[in-house]
């Protein structure tokens, strides 16, 4: 394989920055030190074709870049995907827009410097990628940008368009596409220099033109310099003198390119076929065994000896290999800090070393503040994550806080979920000529794009919240303990008491194009009985009913389940009585949705989960359970909803059975600088991902894009539905297992890998929330834990 995925979900906070410098150090670049140190995320896929052209696309955090000096390579190709970046260089600064093909020196006084998110493509030829053709010594002193025209604009759409499938070409197309970016890059270098004011550049360009000028004529027997010099509209001499300054002269120079063809087609196993004398005369030689006295005299053997040493290296040639673990730099720093003070020992659990080291940063005194949130209208977001959303509370680190929190799926059956109950009538509350919760979203509140309503449904989750957690700072790590959840009964006086939810076999579900009956495709709800005070607790079907055009207050219809909170009308939709007759489902109570506010958007769509956890849809988050989330913002923000009665792992159709519950959480806050004081440190020292902790297991979630949001840049939330695949959760889940295992256990990679396909259990998160996710489950009695620690 030619592919190089990274991630830095693969490495620990030690060993980051190597990793990054080194991946940056093969496209020639080097980084300056970033604003407030390593990019928390970052992500590579590229490639590295058999002739080192190495193409590939590069997300991390805000930071500076430069030049690593190469050998005798062309200058560097970057394209922005975002706009905004700084190009500096010792004369002058100039905004880089997105799209706009940069031409960098391999030396040079330059950086750019990415105040935000750094979101690039880059492509890198070295000089002897032409097979051995020559390359004229360019030597590009300063940076040079392109607009959208020409040439440039051409290869940049190209580069643009190979990134989205560079991780699915076949080597050999991927060979074929590198072999054309290099030619590309190449002639835009040639312009560059043809139009400097520079002579020695333009003088190359003018040699590089001859060069290629050459080379399109090899297969002709007679190549003149009579011909060549004409072409170029410059005189004999003058072609003679520049080859003679390039340290050629014509006749030696079109002898050794011919050879050299020859050479490669010789050693070329799909050219095995073709006789050696039409390879000979492919490239203008009139006589073969001319030929082969000239070949033997140049590479030290006759071709046909040649070829077959060749083809004899191709059949024992290994397979090739993909990507090899940890860079060896990164591995040397990781055991050199092995028994460092702060870490947990190995078979030591973090419970364990947290309970020698003290209380917690800002742990609670022996009665800890207690707080209540009620939902209504004026304390849920509907829909979204906001970094600027203003919290509705706020706590200390220890502080124990009950948290109402409603399904957005009451709205399937409002008598039995919504009628009577005062908070779920106040958040649901839309009339003709009032809509008590505008924003349903994080879409445009003008409904622009599908005229569904204000924020078009780009996000769909009741959150309360968000609640500010005094302290809180970015790098910071916020752990949300679940001390209890009971379910919201009913309020209307016909079902007072009892609790239902809903559960939706929706158009965004993964069965929905492999409907076998009659009327495909469909839509189907199903409203349970929750009976939550049984010895043994279950959820029952009470009825279903298929999906009928509904028409909100506002008069738009709704043919499909397509916005939030559109209450279904009684009489519009034909009940069915009885459904699943006689089956009994074990509740799994838990909340789908718990997040801190994301740093890279404004708006953030509530629907796919990533690093600032969000809808996670895993059941094990339940009583008893915890969540550690990274801190991205001042205050943290935390906002908790989706809740659960039921859910299967992979949440098949589209929703668990969604039931309105409250929540009771202690919130613990560990500071990033006193980590390492708590015990904590190597658990939560570097934390980038949510980690899920029961009582008995540690539960590490990958997902396909671990951070969409800097990866695809402003768009992402709408790319990341479009990329998820299982393939890539499971790799992101891998890396992070292994990464916990030697970080937290002090095991080896063997022997983490070891582990992983022994004792770890892997398995389908959900495929439903636009960003896959795949859980990897850790046993604590794997390492002797104890457990869950009492104190807490």
């Amino acid at each position: 394989m030619t592919l190089q995925p990274f991630s830095s979900e693969s490495y620990s906070e030690d060993v980051r920055p190597a990793a990054w410098l080194e991946l940056l150090g093969g496209f020639g670049l080097a980084a300056g030190q970033p604003r407030g140190g390593m990019p928390i995320h970052a992500t590579a896929l590229s490639r590295l074709s058999s002739v080192g052209v190495r193409f590939g696309r590069l997300a991390a955090g805000p930071q500076t870049i430069a030049a690593s000096p190469q050998r005798a390579d062309l200058p560097l190709l970057l394209v922005p995907l975002d706009g905004g970046a700084a190009l500096r260089t010792c004369e002058e600064q100039q905004i880089l827009s997105a799209g706009q093909a940069v031409l960098l020196p391999r030396e040079g006084d330059w950086q750019i410097t990415f105040a935000r998110e750094m979101r690039i493509l880059a492509l890198s030829v070295p000089g002897d990628a032409f097979l051995g053709r020559k390359v004229a010594p360019f030597s590009l002193r300063s940076p040079r940008t392109f607009g959208p025209d020409g040439l440039a604009g051409i290869l940049t759409r190209t580069l643009q368009a190979s990134a989205d499938t560079l991780d699915r070409l076949p080597d050999g197309e991927w060979e074929s596409l590198a072999r054309s970016l290099a030619e590309w890059l190449l002639s835009l270098v040639t312009e560059a220099a043809a139009t400097s004011a520079d002579t020695s550049a333009s003088k190359a360009a003018l040699l590089q033109r001859i060069y290629r000028t050459i080379e399109a004529r090899l297969t002709q027997e007679d190549i003149s310099v009579a011909d060549i010099a004409r072409s170029e509209g410059i005189s004999e001499r003058y072609l003679q003198k520049v080859l003679g300054e390039g340290g050629d002269n014509f006749s030696h120079y079109v002898r050794e390119r011919r050879l050299q063809r020859a050479w490669h087609d010789l050693a070329n196993p799909a050219e095995a076929a073709v006789p050696i004398s039409d390879v000979a005369y492919r490239y203008g030689f009139a006589d073969s065994a001319h030929f082969s006295r000239l070949f033997r005299e140049r590479f030290g053997m006759p071709p046909r000896e040649f070829r077959r040493r060749e083809s004899e290296i191709h059949a024992v040639a290994p397979a090739a290999s993909g990507q090899r673990g940890w860079p060896q730099e990164a591995l040397a720093q990781l055991r050199a800090r092995q028994g460092k003070p702060g870490q947990s020992k190995p078979g030591q659990s973090p419970s364990a070393a947290r309970r020698h080291a003290g209380p917690p940063v800002d742990s609670p005194a022996d009665e800890p503040s207690r707080h209540h949130l009620a939902a209504h209208a004026g304390s849920v977001h509907w829909g979204y994550f906001s970094r600027s959303l203003a919290p509705v509370m706020a706590i200390g680190s220890g502080d124990v806080v009950t948290v109402e929190t409603l399904t957005q799926h009451a709205s399937d059956d409002p008598e039995r979920m919504i009628a009577g109950d005062a908070g779920a009538e106040s958040v649901f509350h839309w009339t003709a000529t009032e809509k008590s919760v505008e924003r349903r979203g994080a879409g445009p509140l003008d409904a622009s794009i599908y005229g569904r309503g204000a924020g078009e449904g780009f996000g769909v989750h009741i959150c309360t919240g968000p609640i500010a957690v005094r302290g809180a700072q970015p790098g910071d790590v916020l752990e949300v303990r679940i001390l209890d959840i009971a379910p919201r009964p009913s309020q209307n006086p016909a079902f007072r008491g009892r609790v239902f939810g809903s559960s939706v076999a929706a158009w965004w579900g993964y069965h929905y194009s492999e409907f076998l009956t009659e009327p495909k495709p469909r839509e189907t709800v199903t409203i349970y009985e929750i009976v939550a005070d049984a010895e043994e607790p279950y959820a029952e079907a009470v009825h279903a009913y298929r999906w009928e055009p509904q028409t909100d207050p506002y008069g738009v219809r709704h043919q499909t389940y397509d916005y939030p909170g559109v209450k279904v009308a009684p009489g519009s939709v034909t009940r069915r009585i009885p459904t699943l007759d006689g089956i009994r489902i074990p509740l799994r109570l838990h909340f789908g949705v718990i997040a801190v506010a994301p740093r890279e958007a404004e708006l953030v769509d509530s629907v796919p989960p990533a690093y600032f956890g969000g809808n996670l849809d895993n059941w094990r988050l339940g009583k008893d359970a915890a969540v550690y989330l990274p801190v991205s913002v001042p205050g943290a923000l935390l906002s908790i909803g989706d809740p659960h009665a039921a859910q299967g792992d992979g949440e098949l159709s589209g929703t668990a059975i969604e039931c309105s519950m409250t929540g009771t959480f202690r919130v613990v806050l560990h500071r990033k600088a006193e980590l390492a004081a708590t015990g904590m440190g190597a658990l939560l020292g570097d934390l980038t991902y949510p980690l899920i902790e029961t009582p008995e297991e540690w539960v590490l979630t990958g997902f396909s894009h671990p951070n969409y949001l800097a990866e695809f840049g402003a768009h992402g939330q709408s790319e990341v539905y479009a990329k998820s695949s299982l393939d890539l959760a499971m790799k992101d889940a891998f890396r992070k297992v292994r990464r916990f295992l030697m970080t937290t256990k002090g095991l080896t990679e063997d022997e983490a890998i070891a582990l992983m396909s022994a004792a770890v259990d892997f398995g389908i998160t959900q495929v439903v929330d636009g960003n896959w996710g795949v859980h990897a489950i850790v046993r604590k009695r794997l390492f002797g834990d104890g457990g869950l620690d009492g104190g807490r």
